[in-house]
């Protein structure tokens, strides 16, 4: 599979809102972009607020080159929209919060700041990276920990096909952990994990 920052890793077309897809993260050209996405006061749980722009290249440089971390640009109709991050949940962010079973992906998710907000795109967004996800068959759960503060990501995760788990304690925030599996985000969306969606 091509690395190139330009190469498109997964695409979905939603009826109301046009193509979302997925490239892979470049942390120097995208440097600029991210840092003003994470900066945003709307992106206060990303906890980058205080970041300089040499500090997200730095984060991003480091998440790219993980071996358990990947970030991608998310697009929707050719222009970047959201950032994307996949991460082994056995290697990072839960070791040792709960018992990973074969097939777990970790993922956040962030959407880009906007004064021209779209009806519905956050769900979108939230849509086309689980979709993405669920495309690896490899992939059996996504698991999620979101600050137990964020009330929005919950509801959104939750429309989706995430159940909650409980509430587990990071070196960082509280956290409520959730776990979906392909066939709950299937019955909630559906839509396959090839993005195709189902007939109505």
């Amino acid at each position: 599979m091509s690395t190139t920052p330009t190469a498109t890793l997964f695409s979905r077309t939603d009826d109301a809102l046009g193509t979302f897809s997925v490239r892979p993260l470049d942390p120097f050209s995208d440097a600029e972009l991210l840092h003003r996405w994470v900066t945003d006061p709307k992106a206060s749980f990303w906890m980058m607020q205080d970041a300089s722009l040499t500090d997200v290249e730095r984060e991003y440089m480091r998440i790219t080159a993980h071996e358990h971390h990947d970030a991608f640009i998310g697009l929707h109709n050719g222009e970047p929209a959201f950032l994307m991050e996949s991460y082994d949940p056995r290697e990072l962010e839960l070791v040792g919060l709960y018992d990973p079973q074969p097939g777990d992906v970790g993922m956040h998710f962030l959407v880009a700041p906007t004064d021209a907000p779209l009806s519905g795109f956050t769900r979108a967004v939230i849509t086309t990276v689980m979709a993405a996800l669920f495309a690896d068959p490899a992939t059996r759960r996504v698991v999620v920990e979101p600050d137990v503060r964020n009330k929005a990501v919950h509801a959104l995760n939750e429309a989706v096909g995430f159940v909650p788990e409980r509430e587990i304690t990071k070196p960082e925030k509280e956290a409520l952990l959730s776990f979906c599996t392909r066939d709950r985000f299937e019955a909630a969306t559906g839509i396959f994990a090839d993005g195709e969606e189902a007939a109505a």
